[in-house]
Formats: C-alpha cells, structure tokens, sequence
C-alpha cells in the first residue's frame, strides 16, 4: 500500500464524491471557526505593516469545503480592515496542501466562484494569492519560519503508513481492519506507536516551518476513553465496514488473504495523549483544547438520541465513508466490490443505529509558536 497514491479521497463531482459528500467535514470546521477567528485576528494585530500573511491548509482535500478556509480567513481580514481603518498594505498567500492523488483540478475550477463572491464584497479584501502544494504532511513542505497559521481538518487521524510489523505481517488482527474487540493489544500498541511517531514528527515538522508567534488550529476524529482497546463508536464504524467486507469475501469476492492483509492507517487518539504529546516536545503553547461530538449521520443536525429514519441514515453514513475510504479499498481489492459492499454497510449501520444515535468524538487544539522558544530540533 502507497499512501501517498492510494490515500485519496473519492475525486471528481458525482454521487460517491468526497465533493457529493463532505458535510460532516464541513460541520467540524464550522465549529471550530470562533478558534480560527481569534488567530487570524491576533496575528492581523501582530503583524508589521506592508507584511504578507501566510496561511496553509493541511489536507484540504477538494469540494466545496476546500475555499472555506480561504474564505473565512478573508472575510474575518475584511471586518478587521473595515474596524481599523485600512489594512496597512497586507498581503495573503494561501497554499493548499493534500496527498498528490488528491483531485487538485477540481480545486482549482472552483477558484473562480471565490474570486467573484470577493468581487462582490463591499469592502475590498487585501490582494489573495493562492497556489496547491502536493505532498505528505509528514514531510517538509515549507522554508523555515515562513508561515504564520497551519490549519488542519479531518486529516491528523490519518497515519503515514500501517504499523511496519501490521503491514509485513509478523502481527495479524484477524477480522479487523482497525482497533476492534478482538485486535490483539499488541496490534493496538502498534497502531497507538504509528500515531505517536507521526504526530510527534509532524509537530516537530511544523515548529520549523511557523513564524516566532505563529499558529496551528487542527481537527481531528479522537475518542473519549483512555483505554486503547476502547475506541467506542470510531470503531465500530470501522468493525461494520470488516463485517461487510467479511460477507463479500465468504461470496468469493475476493481474496481471503488479501482481507486478512489490509488494515487501514488510522488512530483515533484520547485527549490526554495529544495533550501529552504536544507537551512532551515542549515546542508549542497550547492555547486551547478540547473535545465535541458530531452525530454519524451527515444530514442529521439534531440534538436527539434518536434516529428517526435509521434507514436513511445507514445510507447517508455509507455514502460519506465510502467518498473517504473507497479509493483505499478499490486500491486493495477492486472496484467492482463498492458497490455491493456499501449496500451491504449501509444496512448493517441502520441496524446498529436502531440501537441509539452514534456520534463521533472530535478534537480540536489551538497551538502558538512561542515567540522566544530555541529549542533545538
């Protein structure tokens, strides 16, 4: 398995698009706007004039939540011009970051749409240029000290590759794809070490690339226990999806030893391991952290602990896991299973929503650069 070819999300506009199919995503970024906005204000107000403020989206995928970011951060810039007065000859520069399988045409045809909702705008933004950046988030994407605000949605609980002793098979974790009742707690150390390793590298990586002063906003899929064999509902929605692909193989759909050989790279971390980490490294402040949940269902906005139409939304979760997970899978397998194997995910979800309403457990963490911090890396 190639990550950095095979881990995409579903490209182009059509039915089982990440484009189609992305506004659980969308929800997550929503929620962590008022963060986005205190930084982005902080650093209009610490920034010297006549000075280009860089900002860069890590795995800003492609669809309509991709300008979101691009759009905020202008528009917050817009009110802060109109409040003081002029915006003293500032400059943005947006770089969009993803894998290079990631659909970065489609990305770019929709610059126009943004370029004239700003024409629009009663008050002029500061000059907007944006380029595409393709490469690994666990790889140096940037010069030293030259961005100001790292923002990240949806993406740092994606590994940078399965455990080595998962993938070369020296370890199984027969009938899982992920952490599920039956992993062997050596292959769930495994998974919790791959996290450890990237997200202590990717600190690191980003601590170079930062401004003194500068800042990260990250979102991503967590879970609430401290136990690692107890990841809750994040894996169980990876459990269903090893159930529907155990159903297609017993049709002889596919390999049994391929089934046995794919795992997916992936760690849902508790908050107190990310707030160990980042302190561990002693590289950055942590100016926020904190954990909400966000129901499976995409199109399901309510408060409730009921489903009302578990049917629906079995299908509306299908949709939006097969647009994240899909490419992986018809990478590994084949193309020709999708289909099936997500009708068959879909009905297994509406029988495990009859029992209640599940919801994924989101961490988001504000960090800052700290302004005299020399630690050596």
């Amino acid at each position: 398995m190639k990550l950095e070819l095979d881990l995409r999300m579903a490209t182009g506009g059509g039915e089982n698009s990440y484009a189609s199919n992305s506004r659980l995503q969308k929800k997550a970024i929503l929620e962590t706007w008022p963060l986005l906005q205190k930084a982005i204000e902080e650093l209009y107000m610490w920034l010297p004039s006549r000075s280009t403020m860089v900002v860069a989206d890590l795995g800003c995928s492609s669809g309509p939540n991709t300008l979101l970011l691009v759009s905020e951060v202008t528009s917050t810039i817009r009110d802060l011009v109109q409040e003081t007065g002029g915006h003293r000859g500032l400059e943005l520069q947006f770089f969009l970051n993803d894998l290079p399988g990631n659909d970065f045409n489609l990305v770019f045809r929709s610059l126009e749409q943004l370029q004239n909702r700003d024409a629009m705008a009663k008050t002029a933004a500061p000059p907007c240029y944006i380029a595409g950046l393709p490469g690994s988030f666990y790889t140096r994407l940037f010069p030293r000290q030259s961005v100001h605000l790292f923002h990240s949605s949806y993406c740092l609980m994606w590994r940078s590759k399965v455990p080595e002793d998962l993938s070369s098979g020296k370890h199984l974790n027969e009938g899982n794809i992920y952490i599920g009742k039956t992993t062997p707690p050596v292959v769930a150390e495994l998974f919790q070490g791959q996290f450890r390793k990237d997200f202590e590298l990717f600190l690191r990586l980003r601590y170079r690339e930062l401004v003194s002063g500068g800042r990260m906003v990250l979102t991503f899929l967590g879970r609430k226990s401290e136990d690692i064999l107890n990841h809750g509902d994040v894996a169980t929605m990876w459990e269903l999806l090893a159930e529907a692909l155990q159903i297609i193989a017993r049709k002889g759909r596919m390999e049994r030893e391929k089934l046995t050989s794919f795992n997916i790279p992936f760690y849902a971390p508790s908050l107190d391991e990310v707030r160990a980490l980042i302190k561990q490294t002693e590289l950055f402040d942590i100016e926020y952290i904190g954990l909400f949940e966000s129901n499976w269902d995409p199109q399901d906005d309510s408060g409730s602990d009921m489903v009302h139409d578990c049917v629906t939304s079995g299908e509306n979760v299908a949709k939006c896991i097969r647009a994240v997970i899909g490419p992986l899978i018809m990478d590994h397998f084949s193309e020709a299973i999708l289909d099936e194997l997500f009708l068959i995910y879909a009905s297994s979800i509406a029988k495990h929503l009859k029992k209640g309403k599940a919801k994924y457990p989101i961490i988001v963490v504000s960090l800052k650069r700290g302004v005299c911090n020399t630690i050596a890396i």
